[in-house]
């Protein structure tokens, strides 16, 4: 009796120090680490900002008129008006087949301000080069979420990773295609600034593919906001050097210049305690126009689990509930359809191929138009964008049959300076 109680008491012993030890090892992990030797000479890639044709010679003629002001004798009766410029970027294609359709010229669309038709002053066929900034959940969080796929087999975090992975060993190529990648936990990290150097890439994918979520906290605002005007943060991880400053600023994707923009988000969407609100986020996102293309993740392990979350977050662990499983999915389709882009819901990693091939097709077959704006706008007022298309030219709009994804709104510039912008909450 006495041998048995003995063994027993040995066996919890063992197993007591190998679940401590495991616990230890997970935690003792850090978020995304520097090289330890310095990449290259240290030197930063360039942003890529081509100037066009048209942007070089509107330079030439804002120069003339700036010569022509300096020399001109003042007339208190000319008052200086400012022109205006609202640009959309448009995909169209089949309701039915989600065929991408191309080849339509500027007579086969009309844009709609509030429900009043403009006059569509530059257009811009589709063009291959691209440029994005792939926004990728890498918490803790992330780590539970994504073992629901291989049952704990795999890293959790390879959910997120693979989409990136492929998204940027497939579609980005050199010369003309640049992407970042910015990986987010309790704040967003820039592992790599725009690159169109694969064994960058490489480094990227490599860099989160070796190290272990840090922190628990999903700020998926904060990184969406992010993203898209930059702000104040570590210094980009694989830019460092022994010369490197810890902390720099970092340029978002509105400082870029590049005819085709994008955003790819890979995230659950769960956000736990972002800086600013959803409401805050979403005006950001209608101001910036550039459209945001998310695969969400967590979605097997939501099925799996559904009936054993709680009915309300969980004080002692943190565990989401099924209320904001659901929120956090209608907050990402709000996000995808009110930029212009698109949310893929991913269940089985096996469907990550067909998804970035979509996200990549749509990408390069954006139709660029702009109108010009002629009556004078409420600073910070919300104006409705409405994009219709008439693919066989016989002057009726084919909204029955094909789908225009644009951007939904424009947000007049001005208004309340103290929005989401400045990363102050609304609450």
């Amino acid at each position: 009796m006495q041998k048995s109680v003995a063994r027993v008491a040995s066996v919890s012993l063992l197993t007591a120090l190998i679940f401590s030890l495991v616990t230890f090892s997970a935690f003792a992990q850090s978020k995304p680490q520097r090289p330890e030797t310095p990449q290259g000479e240290g030197k930063r890639n360039k942003r890529p900002v081509p100037k066009t044709e048209e942007e070089l010679k509107k330079e030439a003629e804002e120069k003339e008129r700036q010569e022509q002001e300096k020399n001109a004798a003042v007339d208190p009766g000319v008052e200086k008006v400012e022109s205006n410029i609202v640009s959309v970027d448009a995909v169209v294609y089949n309701k039915k087949t989600g065929q991408i359709v191309s080849g339509l010229k500027k007579e086969n669309f009309a844009v709609f301000e509030d429900g009043v038709k403009q006059t569509i002053s530059n257009f811009a066929t589709p063009e291959s080069p691209i440029t994005v900034t792939l926004v990728v959940e890498y918490s803790k969080w992330t780590e539970l979420f994504g073992r629901a796929q291989s049952g704990g087999w795999d890293p959790g975090t390879y959910e997120v990773i693979r989409p990136v992975a492929s998204f940027l060993t497939r579609f980005i190529k050199p010369p003309n295609d640049f992407a970042s990648v910015v990986a987010f936990d309790i704040r967003p990290t820039p592992i790599t600034d725009f690159t169109n150097d694969p064994a960058r890439i490489n480094a990227t994918i490599n860099v989160l593919l070796r190290n272990y979520p840090a922190f628990r906290e999903n700020n998926v605002f904060d990184a969406i906001k992010f993203s898209l005007y930059g702000g104040r943060t570590d210094a980009v991880v694989l830019d460092q050097s022994k010369d490197s400053a810890q902390w720099q600023n970092y340029g978002g994707m509105v400082d870029v210049k590049a005819k085709r923009r994008a955003i790819i988000l890979v995230t659950s969407g769960i956000d736990t305690f972002s800086k600013i609100t959803f409401s805050d986020t979403r005006k950001l996102v209608q101001e910036a126009g550039i459209p945001i293309y998310i695969i969400s993740t967590a979605n097997m392990f939501y099925k799996r689990y559904e009936m054993q979350l709680p009915d309300t977050d969980s004080v002692i662990t943190g565990l989401p509930s099924r209320l904001t499983f659901m929120q956090a999915a209608n907050e990402l389709r709000t996000f995808a359809k009110e930029s212009g882009g698109q949310l893929f819901e991913m269940t089985f990693e096996s469907e990550v191929n067909s998804y970035i091939e979509s996200i990549n097709a749509l990408l390069r077959s954006q139709y660029s138009m702009a109108y010009d704006i002629d009556q004078p706008h409420t600073p910070g007022k919300k104006y409705k964008i409405e994009v219709k298309v008439d693919v066989d030219g016989d002057g009726v709009y084919d909204d029955k049959q094909y789908v225009v994804q644009n951007r939904s709104f424009y947000i007049a510039p001005g208004g309340d300076k103290n929005d989401g912008k400045s990363g102050k909450s609304s609450k």
